[in-house]
């Protein structure tokens, strides 16, 4: 019998100050597919001198991204990354054992998550599963335009071993995904038929910090976890204000 072969899928936008890690922590992959989305960096450059495979695409949204990667891919199984994210010889050597003596049609694998160099134990982040590794032609993903996520038509399992994932690498970073998850995620509400309003942004956004700081234990990752309750409440006030605002920009005023 022939060994199993492994595609990984990457998706960038602008990525060249660390697309290139990403893709070495894979070199073990039998194929490396990076699908830029029109970088005005050196991501597509640095992907290939890296070792993958780039196909410049478009922007349709994470989930369809994702969807057009695992048609392009050619081996018996996908893995699916993002740009800042890395596998470590001990995840590496987890999922070969996976995929050479599968227990299951598809694993989902924990994260251990950063935040401006720190990384965070508790705060509802670890452990953060997540389907990751499927058999080809079982995967698939959802269509969601921000936290999309990969789908297995079968038997799920878990690895232990997890994906480092550098999430936030300075408060600019911090900034630009407030704003960038805020949008795409009202606009995935929206989508789905939801409503927003002022006393939902405002409720919204409060449970989202007790959540984060208290039911989660973000105060065990001390001052670092006082600021992810914070993002975390203010990006799910900005969601709902966005939705609320998308709503009433889409309903024409009565006339006087």
């Amino acid at each position: 019998m022939e060994a199993a072969t492994l595609t990984v899928i990457i998706a960038a936008r602008n990525e060249g100050h660390q697309i290139r890690a990403c893709v070495e922590s894979v070199a073990f992959a039998d194929e490396i597919l990076v699908l830029d989305s029109r970088s005005t960096d050196d991501t597509a450059e640095q992907a290939r001198s890296a070792g993958a495979i780039v196909h410049l695409t478009d922007w349709p949204g994470y989930g369809p991204q994702q969807q057009r990667g695992i048609s392009l891919a050619s081996k018996d199984w996908v893995l699916s990354l993002d740009a800042d994210e890395r596998v470590s010889p001990e995840l590496r050597d987890e999922i070969l054992d996976a995929i050479r003596h599968p227990r299951a049609d598809g694993y989902r694998l924990p994260r251990f998550s950063s935040l401006c160099g720190t990384f965070i134990q508790h705060s509802g982040w670890r452990p953060d599963y997540t389907m990751r590794l499927v058999k080809r032609p079982l995967a698939g993903f959802t269509d969601h335009f921000l936290h999309a996520h990969m789908t297995v038509a079968g038997t799920e399992a878990k690895l232990n071993a997890p994906i480092i994932h550098y999430s936030y690498r300075d408060l600019d970073d911090v900034l630009e995904k407030l704003n960038r998850y805020s949008r795409g995620a009202a606009i995935d509400l929206r989508t789905r038929g939801k409503n927003g309003s002022l006393g939902k942004a405002l409720l919204k956004g409060g449970w989202a910090f007790l959540r984060t700081y208290v039911l989660q234990q973000g105060f065990r990752d001390g001052q670092m976890g006082l600021v992810l309750a914070i993002y975390n409440a203010q990006t799910t006030y900005y969601k709902y204000l966005r939705l609320w605002m998308l709503n009433r920009t889409a309903t024409p005023a009565a006339p006087l």
